[in-house]
């Protein structure tokens, strides 16, 4: 695995609090299998880019299902020979500091 993934994705035009939505988001995600983390603002995927791009694509196609507008931010941070960067990099920081963060 070589790729993380921070996005974000949610409709528009369901009012002020989209969590019922963004929570169909976390599920197709989890059910991927794929390394997670879930934020406040995005959630990071982890694993080989086409596995993470095809969870993507289900995520907008599931929302779209009942959407007429969507949103969102993609972010990537693609590493050679990489594995479990989604724990490795907070671990860095947290020595760099020499006390753990919240996260």
């Amino acid at each position: 695995m070589s790729l993380l993934v921070e996005f974000s994705l949610y409709p528009t035009d369901k009012g002020e609090s989209v969590g019922q939505y963004v929570s169909r988001v976390v599920e197709i995600i989890h059910q991927s299998g794929l390394p997670y983390k879930l934020g406040p603002m995005g959630t990071t995927v982890e694993g080989d880019a086409d596995k993470v791009f095809e969870v993507i694509r289900q995520c907008l196609h599931d929302l779209q299902r009942d959407s007429h507008r969507l949103a969102g931010r993609i972010d990537l941070d693609w590493r050679a020979q990489r594995e479990h960067g989604l724990q490795q990099k907070v671990e860095s920081v947290c020595h760099h500091l020499g006390h753990p963060v919240c996260t």
